[in-house]
């Protein structure tokens, strides 16, 4: 990663004058973007991701591995043929999305199954090491749930593994890497559509107690790992992994520092972990990244906004727009714009569409089909796969995942201890 946020990979004016040009007016709603031979880059895109099955095994079956199995099992090409949790009930649950799944309960003997391609792991945080590194010297492809680890000595011990593994995918879950929407945004940041980088800022807002129920105290107290400070980082780190890894990827940057606090205002049921955080990271050239998350309000909910001195976007779920400043200098293209007033403040922004290729070629309107889109989760695992076919790993690698881990295990500690932490480079390095 560089440095220097500012060092763009190619200017606005190569971007326009390239092929992307057709890409980037159907973003913007161009409606001569219907072509025919448009309808044939869609066929490949979809000949592509039918390849051969790669068999999956999905170890830890709690809402997330659900979740995962539901969205495998709307993929052709990746059949579930394992499932393993040492909970009975949660493999029998898991098990309704692959019928045909065998039970394992314990994950050491489902690595020694020799058709087992690839193993996704949706355990808590501090089982990931133990797990991802047998499952990577068992020579399987790996998807790890981000954040990698809750340690930077168990992160590094993962990334080594899959970094030495050359010939196998490793993806950590880091799932707006692999998002359509947010590969489609970054090429307007990266290419200067928003002026001078000033400042980004994410929130994950939702009113709930992040706690579950089960009949036995055992049981409650294993599947609320998350709110003990021993075996989670907190929503920081579980949720806004997410956020701080967009940050620096879009901003092509290491973090120089970060500050955080957070208190217990709405949940107090014995938990340690804050039901209410703030962090604020600090980037060259003096930008600022904040994160906002409380499981006290859901008042705008999840977005994450970046603001520069000609425009901003803002991203929610599927969607994106681009909020013009009134003395922004012309790119060409406002006169195909398709515009639309967005919540909650009512801007009027430039509606950014991914795939906006492809939707046309279906006879789709890109900014209304967008609302169909799939979920992060879905396009990760799709990727998942879909590296496994290419033999080439995409955004989301071993190294952002162990960049993102990092990232996330020192913006809890600033948090927990209301304290700034300076980042070194050796934090980033394997060593």
């Amino acid at each position: 990663m560089s440095q220097n946020p500012n060092n763009l990979e190619f200017n606005r004016r190569d971007f326009l004058r390239s092929g992307s040009l057709a890409a980037f007016m159907a973003a913007m709603g161009a409606v001569e973007l219907r072509a025919a031979e448009k309808k044939s880059d869609a066929k490949k895109d979809d000949d592509k991701k039918a390849g051969p099955p790669v068999k999956c095994a999905v170890i830890g079956c709690g809402v997330w591995g659900r979740e995962m199995l539901k969205c495998l099992s709307r993929l052709p090409n990746a059949p579930v043929v394992a499932i393993c949790d040492n909970y009975e009930k949660s493999m029998t649950r898991a098990g309704q999305s692959a019928p045909q799944a065998e039970k394992i309960k314990d994950y050491q003997q489902l690595l020694e199954k020799k058709d087992i391609q690839a193993v996704l792991i949706a355990t808590p945080t501090h089982l990931h090491r133990e797990i991802a590194v047998a499952a990577i010297q068992a020579g399987k492809h790996v998807y790890c749930e981000a954040p990698l680890a809750g340690t930077i000595e168990d992160a590094k011990a993962i990334a080594k593994a899959a970094k030495a593994a050359s010939k196998q995918m490793f993806q950590p879950g880091l799932i707006l890497r692999t998002n359509p929407i947010h590969n489609h945004v970054l090429g307007f940041v990266r290419t200067g559509a928003m002026g001078k980088v000033a400042f980004t800022r994410a929130q994950n807002h939702k009113k709930e107690t992040w706690r579950r129920t089960s009949p036995t105290p055992e049981r409650e107290k294993e599947i609320n790992w998350h709110l003990n400070r021993e075996t989670s980082l907190g929503l920081v780190g579980e949720k806004g992994v997410h956020n701080l890894d967009s940050a620096a990827w879009y901003l092509k940057a290491l973090p120089i520092a970060v500050s955080g606090s957070g208190a217990i205002l709405a949940w107090n049921d014995g938990r340690d972990v804050f039901d209410t955080v703030l962090a604020t990271v600090e980037y060259p050239n003096n930008i600022r990244m904040t994160y906002s998350a409380t499981l006290t309000n859901s008042f705008e909910g999840s977005f994450e906004v970046f603001g520069g001195s000609d425009a901003a976007i803002n991203m929610r779920d599927s969607r994106a727009w681009l909020i013009k400043e009134t003395d922004a200098p012309l790119l060409g293209w406002e006169v195909y714009a398709r515009k639309e007033d967005f919540f909650p403040s009512k801007d009027s922004g430039i509606a950014l569409v991914a795939n906006s290729t492809k939707l046309l070629a279906q006879g789709k309107e890109p900014a209304e089909a967008a609302a169909d889109s799939e979920t992060p989760l879905f396009y990760a695992m799709e990727a998942f796969i879909d590296s496994i076919h290419e033999n080439k790993a995409n955004e989301a690698n071993w190294e952002a995942g162990f960049t993102s881990a990092v990232m996330a295990i020192k913006a809890s500690e600033a948090i927990n201890k209301g304290q700034r932490i300076e980042f070194t480079k050796e934090m980033f390095t394997l060593g």
